[in-house]
């Protein structure tokens, strides 16, 4: 599965995550097929992609990774520890997710094309360098242009249908205000302004961020499904527009930013032994 986690580098300064809108009352699978499940659609590895956002955490308040030394990676084993993060998601599962949509999504990528889907995008989510993709997708992208290809379209395509980008953005900006508010909380930071002014310095620069987004969730596509080809890029596409698999990734985007923005709370808390307070 192909998720979002570059996204919280981009620099912005809100609608809560709610999962309980998410609760089932269908009959839910147990943990043996929760653990497939994670497995055969690579959600596995989008989790523990996730300690790679790490670095955004301090990059919000205005500093780098580095300033911290090697306590910074001890602090990012800790928090960002697999084995928690893979918990916490078949925790939520437990209770939001049908046997009938974790069949739909199961057969999809435990075929050909799904399992080579997999396999590329997994290696995408553990690409540490996210310039290296950006950069790589980007001369992609103008190489497309430059000839009028029509994958450019079937990309935007695939995309759209793989998470909505009004939600995205939501949630992108609810786990930097929860992170910030977690961070003023534990005197980290000295906030200059109020939850809701912070909220609306947000909204002032949507505009600016659904572009980045886009272009940035453009070149992550285009890197990931380069050696795809248009055929089996609209098949993807086709797949995804499925109802029962819209819901499906609904879910995985709602669960992978909880578990996101939990884990931003928790290195927070910790930064308030690592760092003197300053303002912001």
């Amino acid at each position: 599965m192909q998720l979002i986690r570059n996204a919280l580098m981009i620099p912005v300064a809100a609608m809560m995550l709610g999962l309980s809108g998410l609760g089932v009352t269908a009959e839910t699978p147990d943990r043996d097929s929760l653990e497939s499940f994670l497995e055969v659609t690579g959600f596995d590895v989008a989790l523990e992609s996730i300690a790679l956002s790490a670095d955004a955490a301090p990059q919000m308040l205005g500093l780098q990774a580095d300033d911290f030394g090697s306590e910074w990676q001890r602090l990012v084993s800790e928090v960002f520890k697999t084995e928690s993060m893979h918990d916490m998601a078949v925790g939520i599962l437990e209770n939001t997710l049908t046997d009938k949509l974790l069949t739909h999504a199961s057969e999809f990528y435990a075929s050909d094309l799904g399992h080579r889907l997999v396999v590329a995008e997994n290696s995408s989510h553990m690409v540490e360098d996210d310039g290296l993709k950006s950069e790589s997708g980007g001369q992609i992208i103008e190489g497309l242009n430059s000839i009028g290809s029509p994958r450019v379209a079937l990309l935007e395509r695939l995309n759209a249908a793989s998470g909505g980008e009004d939600n995205s953005l939501r949630s992108i900006q609810e786990i930097q205000i929860r992170f910030l508010l977690a961070a003023a909380g534990a005197g980290v930071i000295e906030l200059q302004m109020d939850e809701p002014d912070l909220r609306e310095a947000m909204r002032s620069q949507e505009d600016e961020t659904r572009t980045m987004l886009r272009q940035s969730a453009l070149e992550g596509a285009a890197y990931t499904y380069q050696a795809f080809s248009d055929a089996e890029v609209i098949a993807y596409a086709e797949a995804l527009e499925h109802p029962d698999m819209r819901q499906v990734y609904d879910l995985m985007n709602a669960v992978q930013y909880e578990i996101m923005a939990d884990r931003f709370e928790a290195v927070a808390e910790r930064l308030r032994r690592m760092q003197p307070s300053q303002d912001l």
